[in-house]
């Protein structure tokens, strides 16, 4: 487990105290203050030409600000946790049989998407794991938000966050005059993100498709949309068909000097970067970035054109090398050879789920054996550390593992 930084502490506790002082004098207030926020705004959505029934049907009933969204605007796990730690919770077992059943169910869709926009299957599916969990989490009422209230939240509350909020904001309100979704169906995440494959407004306004043929652009209830949206989005940013976005390598001696440089594939071999399975290149005219995302003590890859593309979808390294390692072991190929420098103690993937399917076979967990250890786990854990006469503190450890083994 890592440590926040006291200056990090310092600023997470500020932006906590800020939003809780704009959100939170007495209700009333911030009530009065909230609604006279959306009232002000209908002057810039006309603008934007945005009916006034438009915009009475999206607030209708909107009285508050949504708390909760300010709450996870402070957290986002691509940038909070460790590599390894945010891989094992997406590239694991569960999230590549999930996909590959949805792989058999929705092959001819895939196909044909695959087809028409020239993306992988395999990293539709990725993506389409990634951003809601095959769509299982949006028949989670708590996981979602209705959007043009999340919007205003942010708007109203979220310095930072504002000028997106505004932008996207009146993007759902022309999704909503357009008739693709009704304003009661417009649900997503706490930024307004939407549907199976998690499309802000904006990109949705850019990217959207009807697949199915039924008139209507919707990411929120039809599959064939959703992954079409997703194809067209990458499609349009350059995705290069039939092409990885990248290589797991080995470092030569010196060769993490190289971090962040850019060179043909041909000319990383040349410096003595290869594969862990000591197969070369196949293309060694493509271009390719050094990123090591747990320092030289950790592995490397050689980052190709698809993995930036991804990266379109959602700027982080993390989430771009999560797409496209479940991607290659949804197509069949291994994982990560090399291992990433986990503290001494801590669990590998394989061993987190030991431990969830150990703790299920002695009755102290009763939920998905997913790899995911959250809170449900953390309990059981504790239990076990309990009967077994160690630190009750909740955390999975090799020593607990040990002992459930014995």
């Amino acid at each position: 487990m890592f440590q926040l930084s006291k200056s990090r502490l310092l600023r997470s506790a500020l932006a906590l105290f800020v939003s809780a002082t704009l959100l939170a004098p007495t209700a009333a207030r911030a009530d009065a203050g909230f609604q006279q926020w959306i009232a002000n705004f209908y002057a810039t959505a006309a603008k934007s030409g945005i009916s006034k029934s438009t915009y009475q049907q999206a607030f209708k009933g909107v009285k508050t600000p949504d708390r909760d969204v300010l709450e996870k605007a402070a957290y986002q796990p691509e940038f909070k946790h460790k590599i390894w730690d945010y891989l094992d919770s997406r590239v694991n077992p569960y999230t590549v049989r999930i996909g590959q059943d949805m792989a058999h169910k929705y092959g001819r869709t895939l196909a044909a998407v695959e087809k028409r926009y020239g993306v992988d299957r395999n990293v539709l599916l990725a993506i389409w794991s990634m951003e809601s969990n095959y769509g299982a989490v949006l028949a989670k009422e708590d996981r979602l938000h209705y959007v043009p209230r999340a919007l205003a939240t942010l708007a109203y509350g979220d310095p930072k966050r504002a000028k997106f909020a505004r932008t996207q904001l009146i993007a759902a309100l022309k999704i909503i005059q357009n008739g693709d979704i009704s304003a009661a169906q417009m649900t997503g995440s706490w930024a307004g993100a939407m549907g199976h494959t998690q499309f802000i407004p904006s990109s949705y306004l850019l990217y959207a498709v009807d697949a199915d043929g039924n008139g209507h652009r919707d990411i929120w209830n039809s599959v064939p949309d959703a992954l079409a949206t997703a194809a067209n989005l990458l499609s349009k940013n350059g995705w290069q068909p039939g092409k990885t976005w990248g290589y797991e390598v080995m470092v030569p001696s010196g060769g993490s000097a190289y971090e962040g440089q850019t060179k043909t594939l041909a000319q990383w071999q040349k410096l003595g970067f290869k594969r862990p399975s000591g197969s070369g290149f196949k293309a060694g005219g493509d271009r390719a970035e050094l990123l090591m995302p747990a320092g030289a003590s950790g592995p490397a890859f050689l980052m190709t054109r698809n993995f930036f593309v991804i990266k379109r979808y959602n700027a982080s390294n993390s989430y771009a090398m999560g797409v496209g390692m479940l991607a290659d072991q949804l197509a069949g190929y291994g994982g990560v050879k090399q291992r990433w420098p986990r503290p001494e103690g801590t669990l590998d993937i394989t061993e987190k789920f030991e431990l969830q399917s150990r703790l299920k076979e002695l009755g102290y967990y009763d939920g998905e054996v997913d790899g995911n250890l959250g809170s449900g786990s953390k309990a059981a854990i504790q239990a076990v550390q309990s009967r077994l006469g160690l630190a009750a503190d909740g955390q999975p450890s090799t020593q607990l593992l040990q002992a459930l083994r014995k």
